[in-house]
């Protein structure tokens, strides 16, 4: 009896670590309005903007009455990419243990650089956490469950 027990623990505990994995996964809201799709490519995780609370240029700004664009990029080949779409999340693995997404980057569209990053979920919110170097050289930001 204790053998079967044992056994199926073993079977059901990756599962279960699974579910807590995909715990990020869907539609999350910014701060500033914008809606983050975070998805599952191979065996890991990843994030783009599928809407975002402004997407033309104001009216003063050099592209005013377009849509909005990566115009930062530090690849000039990439400029003209919508932000609509645009993957800003890659490489996030789960870590059972200590329950966060790590391993990750972030792109920040409104500067154009890429940022080491980490995740935790806390109920219907996620902690996002951009960094230079170390975790303590960086910015939090709550995400909503949409």
């Amino acid at each position: 009896m204790k053998a079967l027990l044992l056994g199926w623990l073993l079977i059901a505990a990756p599962s279960v670590f699974s579910s807590d994995a995909d715990a990020m996964l869907g539609f999350w809201l910014t701060k500033k309005g914008d809606t983050i799709e975070i998805y599952k490519s191979d065996d890991t995780y990843c994030g783009r903007i599928t809407e975002i609370a402004e997407p033309i240029y104001e009216p003063g700004d050099r592209m005013a009455g377009l849509p909005k664009v990566d115009r930062e990029n530090p690849d000039k080949s990439k400029r003209q990419t919508p932000i609509i779409n645009l993957q800003i999340m890659k490489g996030f693995s789960f870590n059972g243990e200590d329950r966060l997404w790590e391993g990750g980057t972030i792109y920040d569209p409104n500067n154009g650089k890429t940022y080491k990053c980490k995740a935790s979920f806390d109920g219907e919110q996620l902690r996002v956490r951009g960094y230079i170097g170390i975790p303590a050289l960086g910015r939090t930001e709550i995400w909503r469950r949409k």
